[in-house]
């Protein structure tokens, strides 16, 4: 390991030699509060604090029957104030000896570890976490199939991508600010702020009047949604230890999954029995829900950190640079060849400014920034940069196949809103079991490197079979092949993130999981923009042809950009025409699954450079702040009066 990631696996290593001869711990156990501990030394070796029997509590001492006569010294629990000390107080401690697998540094009271938490109460956290991310994946995908409905009801074509991608824009570029705040003011807080947020902007989405309007409720909507799929998996590592949370990421997973995946059913179903409104409507009485449950449920520690000190801690330079260089480098990406040549100025400006605002954001972070919001000391270490990079590659490939292929559907094979989304479902169901399935197998083995390598080679296969499909209805060609794809797709929903955390400390945590999301929702962003522009420029290099074929008519109406919004027209055409024009989608698509196989398979190679490392069972809670950003800043561990006077 290189020298520079010594200090982040130091807190790893002595987990994994406490967790020598320990058994695994039951799930329940495993979720609670944790309390750091003052070690107690060897009999031999401790000077009892004379004049001061303090009672430690039981959990934190040890089990063993012991015959000597010293005094206990006092227990420091996450959840408790100072100890009360009788008069006069005690000697200064003396040093304590260096932790070994029989004295761990840091004890971490498996018995205590539901203390605070019912299981009832557990349960009812994991559900509103579960919910939110539901909500905040569903939104990503629900509008596909509405889409030309909406279009036809605001006459405003221009709009096909722009509604996917103001929500995922405004998605990818607050994520990492997110994780940062809540880093300052506590998980708890910010979760209950991005949810109020998601739930304001799905009402103005349901009742907007223009598309003007939907955009930018759309683009509010992920701003909000930027904090919904990354906190959970944040508020995970605060309650589980790595081995355990290998489990609940893969619920994660699977839920992220599903809802991805039905989003287009889902959409599919309220256009055509509903309205496309009700696509936004779905989200407030479950957002509620989930917001009544975080607030009156989820315990975390609250940093109580001060508004002015918290807002003056946040980077705001870097959050502007951040996002203003995702927002003109894929606004470039969504007019190039489009809206505008890829050679004009505005196409040109933003590509560039873009990508000389995410180097100027890049530079910032790393020699300015006091609490930079992506610290860049996460990405020197070889296996942190490779879950990274890959965990990119996976989001751009899968989102594009989940994103697109109702188009195929309602395109080529001729079904309405509905039927498009119900033949996705091969696909939902391979991805959100397999998903689930590498969760209990990362738990159980410790192994997360197998079902990453794994996972993106048999996704790359599925991908790439999909760019066989053709414009026959082969239906067996269709269910397997999304069946592979998704028995690929599903392991990389949860193991990536398993092995990021190996090589972090709890401290951490929160910075690396906001990258990480970041990454992956900046995939989706670019997946869905890259896509649409693919598909476009193909369309209309055809259009010459298709005026050969079919007639100037249909040429202008399909062979140019407003092919998305008249895919329903296709069915209706005569027999003749509508082969030409359906050969012609498929030419488009089968370009946007050839990128996209390019993609998985560019993870694959890179997932080699993964690192496999053992999965530690205990678990240490890291307690948020602006005292523990200045410790991180100074290389200083966490400070036990920080741990002590923390309120749950």
């Amino acid at each position: 390991m290189p020298a520079d990631n010594d200090a982040h696996g130091q807190g790893c290593a002595d987990q994994e030699r406490f967790d020598d001869g320990r058994e695994d711990a039951a799930f329940v156990n495993s979720v609670g509060p944790v309390h750091r501990s003052a070690s107690r030394p060897p009999a031999s070796t401790a000077s009892p604090a004379v004049g001061s029997p303090t009672s430690p509590a039981p959990s934190a001492l040890p089990s063993t029957a012991a015959a000597a006569p010293t005094p206990p010294r006092p227990t420091v629990l996450a959840s408790d104030t100072a100890p009360t000390m009788a008069s006069p107080p005690p000697p200064p401690s003396p040093q304590l000896p260096m932790p070994s697998k029989q004295q761990p540094s840091s004890t971490v009271d498996l018995d205590g570890l539901t203390k605070g938490r019912s299981p009832a109460e557990l349960a009812l956290v994991m559900l509103a976490l579960c919910l939110s991310l539901f909500l905040a994946a569903l939104d990503m995908s629900i509008v596909s199939t509405a889409l030309p409905v909406i279009i036809s009801d605001f006459k405003a074509p221009g709009g096909y991508v722009w509604v996917g991608s103001a929500y995922l824009l405004g998605n990818a570029a607050f994520v990492p600010t997110w994780g940062k705040i809540s880093d300052i003011f506590g998980r708890k807080l910010i979760l209950i702020v991005c949810v109020v947020i998601f739930w304001i902007g799905s009402l103005l989405c349901a009742v907007s009047v223009n598309m003007a309007m939907l955009v930018a409720a759309r683009a509010l909507q992920g701003c909000g949604a930027g904090g919904l799929v990354t906190l959970p998996n944040i508020v995970v590592s605060d309650l589980a230890s790595p081995r355990n949370r290998a489990l609940l990421f893969g619920v994660f997973g699977a839920v992220w999954a599903i809802a991805s995946a039905v989003g287009p059913l889902v959409g599919g179903l309220f256009t055509s029995r509903l309205s496309w409104r009700w696509c936004f409507y779905i989200n407030l009485p479950f957002g509620a829900a989930s917001l009544a449950i975080l607030v009156f449920v989820l315990k975390l520690h609250n940093p109580r950190t001060p508004v002015k000190a918290g807002l003056v801690a946040i980077d705001w330079v870097g959050s502007v640079l951040v996002i203003g260089g995702t927002l003109m480098l894929l606004l470039g990406l969504e007019f190039g060849g489009v809206q505008y040549s890829w050679r004009s100025p505005t196409v040109l400006c933003l590509i560039l400014f873009g990508i000389l605002t995410i180097a100027l954001f890049v530079l910032y972070e790393a020699v300015a920034a006091e609490y930079p919001i992506i610290p860049l000391s996460l990405f020197r270490h070889r296996n942190s940069a490779a879950v990274y990079a890959l965990s990119y590659m996976h989001a751009f490939a899968f989102f594009g196949g989940s994103y697109w292929l109702p188009l195929y559907f309602q395109a080529v094979t001729g079904v309405g809103p509905l039927l498009s989304g119900v033949y996705l479902l091969p696909f939902v169901l391979s991805l959100s079991l397999t998903s689930v399935v590498i969760g209990i197998f990362n738990k159980k083995s410790g192994l997360y490197k197998l079902p990453i390598t794994g996972g993106l080679a048999v996704m790359t296969v599925g991908l790439g079979l999909m760019t066989t499909l053709g414009v026959d209805r082969n239906w067996a060609k269709i269910i397997l092949f999304q069946i592979i794809a998704g028995v690929g797709t599903g392991p990389n929903f949860t193991a990536p993130l398993v092995a990021l955390h190996t090589n972090i400390e709890p401290r951490d945590i929160g910075s690396a999981t906001a990258s990480y999301s970041f990454l992956r929702q900046l995939g989706t962003s670019t997946s869905v923009a890259v896509g649409g522009v693919i598909f476009a420029n193909v369309m209309t290099a055809q259009h010459d042809a298709l005026v050969r074929t079919v007639g100037a008519p249909l040429a202008d109406r399909f062979g140019s950009d407003q092919a998305t919004a008249n895919v329903f027209a296709v069915r209706d055409l005569p027999l003749g025409d509508r082969l030409v024009i359906q050969e012609a989608y498929w030419n488009a698509l089968q370009k946007m699954f050839i990128v996209y196989a390019a993609a998985a398979c560019t993870g694959f190679l890179i997932s080699f450079l993964v690192q496999q490392k053992k999965l530690s069972k205990s678990h240490l809670e890291h307690k948020t702040g602006l005292a523990s950003l200045k410790h991180r800043n100074e290389g200083k561990e966490p400070a036990m009066d920080e741990e002590k006077t923390a309120a749950p």
